[in-house]
């Protein structure tokens, strides 16, 4: 789909966290790979961190920044699987006003592509939770690099037509 190039780029603040018991900041490729696509297209990286696979921890991560003004989106990568200890899904629906299932289906359309069947194991999914936005991916850089550079990057540039989420923020409180 098009960009416009008539119309502004509106940065967003965008939260970055990753999910896993045995990585540190050091060894968060995924992370990594995440904040340099974020603020390559030009956006604003809000705040970054690790909670370990643990549904309340995640919660309590999530319901942080939900609260905060500074915090337009939350990226998270990891814990979207279906072992015991993957629970990201579940915090994502605790903190949810909507669930936005589109994402969710179209990260395993593009992933499919590359992955096969295997993609049916991934639960990426996300939200809308007060105001902000909250997707959520696997932990793999491939999976990250799916679900920035084949949705996200052109749904949080507000030149994307025909539409975008960044030009319906102002409503997502609307009642």
């Amino acid at each position: 789909m098009p960009i416009d190039l008539s119309r502004p780029f509106l940065p967003v603040r965008i939260a970055v966290l990753t999910v896993s018991d045995t990585r540190g900041l050091a060894e968060d490729r995924s992370g990594d790979a995440l904040v340099e696509r974020l603020t390559g297209a030009g956006h604003r990286l809000a705040h970054r961190a690790i909670e370990r696979d643990d549904e309340d921890a995640i919660v309590a991560r999530l319901t942080q920044w939900i609260d905060d003004p500074a915090v337009d989106v939350i990226l998270t990568t990891g814990g979207t699987g279906v072992t015991g200890r993957d629970v990201t899904p579940e915090a994502v629906a605790r903190v949810a006003d909507k669930m936005i299932p589109g994402f969710g289906e179209l990260f395993r359309h593009l992933s499919y592509a590359k992955i096969g069947t295997s993609t049916v194991q991934s639960r990426a999914c996300a939200c809308v939770a007060r105001g902000t936005y909250v997707f959520a991916l696997p932990g793999s850089t491939g999976a990250v690099r799916d679900g920035w550079d084949g949705i996200l990057r052109e749904q949080l540039d507000s030149r994307h037509r025909p539409c975008n989420f960044v030009e319906l923020m102002p409503r997502l409180l609307e009642r």
